[in-house]
């Protein structure tokens, strides 16, 4: 079976490839079928990862949020025409300690090896993960992202101490908003304050308990632990003014993607004894977790569908582009590409 690859060669310049699948190969054959793009696709696409970065990694597939259709399994373990999550995270070994997305010999897809813009996806049934018969299936397409902030979620369970009573939550964007949702259902007692610099975004958190402009944030406003959702140029002050805030011994999670190192305030880091933890990217039991908070909690379900924004039909290359164009002016919630071919 010969299947069309759709490559980034070079930023803003898509070209089809075409590559031979295996069918004897014992993996599972998928098709696409909603995809959404993220803001690490972006980066890539418009250029914005340095010249170094795109030498390495170019040409390649981009996406990594996606909902697909079984048309294909050697191994019985899903019906023909079953819809799944495919996890990017591929790893290679097996460690008793370090997770499969930390390994750094797993791989991922959409970064240095190709992502779901293809006409045909095949993987290893490890490697889905199936969604529920009645899914909304705007919102399945990126819960790649959602099971981000479910892995962030079970990093805090084990790092954080036990006073939970006050969270604080860095960042209006996508990923603060769901990971604000995931505590407003896991943690319904839990106080959620939510740090940003858009009212209109900010409207969108009316299940926190107060949500500030950074700018203007009352004396007397501590939490016990912080998560910091911002990255870029951003990430700076929100750390900086999260290490202010914090209650003693608390713990700053660690989520926006920043390209260049950024200053913090490691005085009150050591005064105040806290720690600072990383997480990024997620495995195969954060797709599962993700998958049963769906059937868990329906209203969750609807909450993100608030983030849905751009639907866009792509049957073309030049339909590709017109998503990413879409994409790059939106300053909150996701482009979703109906993948029609």
């Amino acid at each position: 079976m010969i299947n069309a690859v759709y490559q980034l060669v070079s930023p803003r310049m898509i070209d089809v490839t075409y590559k031979e699948v295996d069918l004897t190969a014992g993996e599972v054959v998928l098709r696409p079928y909603k995809l959404s793009i993220c803001k690490a696709d972006q980066r890539y696409y418009q250029g914005m990862r340095s010249q170094a970065a795109l030498k390495a990694k170019l040409p390649m597939a981009l996406v990594h949020e996606c909902v697909a259709q079984v048309i294909y399994d050697p191994t019985g373990t899903f019906n023909v025409g079953d819809f799944v999550v495919p996890i990017p995270t591929v790893p290679t070994e097996t460690d008793e300690i370090i997770a499969e997305n930390y390994l750094r010999s797993s791989y991922f897809r959409s970064s240095g090896n190709d992502g779901f813009l293809q006409d045909i996806i095949t993987a290893t049934p490890d490697r889905l993960v199936k969604l529920p018969d009645n899914m909304n299936m705007n919102v399945a397409s990126f819960s790649e992202l959602v099971s981000v902030s479910v892995h962030a979620m079970r990093r805090f369970d084990k790092i954080a101490h036990s006073r939970r009573n006050k969270i604080g939550i860095w960042g209006d964007g996508n990923v603060g908003y769901i990971t604000a949702l995931l505590f407003h259902y896991l943690y319904p007692e839990t106080e959620l304050y939510i740090f940003g610099t858009v009212e209109e975004k900010l409207s969108y958190f009316s299940f926190a308990k107060a949500t500030y402009h950074v700018d203007h944030v009352p004396e007397g406003v501590a939490i016990d632990h912080g998560f910091e959702c911002v990255g870029g140029a951003g990430s700076r002050s929100a750390i900086n003014q999260m290490i202010d805030l914090i209650n003693p011994e608390g713990t700053m999670s660690l989520m926006g993607v920043s390209e260049n190192f950024v200053d913090i305030n490691t005085r009150m880091v050591l005064e105040k004894g806290l720690r600072l933890y990383g997480s990024s990217r997620s495995g195969r039991e954060d797709f599962e977790q993700t998958v049963e908070l769906y059937k868990k909690f329906p209203r969750l379900v609807s909450r993100l569908d608030n983030l849905v924004g751009d639907v866009v039909q792509v049957k073309t290359i030049p339909d590709i582009h017109s998503a990413f164009d879409k994409d790059i002016h939106r300053s909150f919630g996701k482009t979703v590409i109906d993948w029609a071919k």
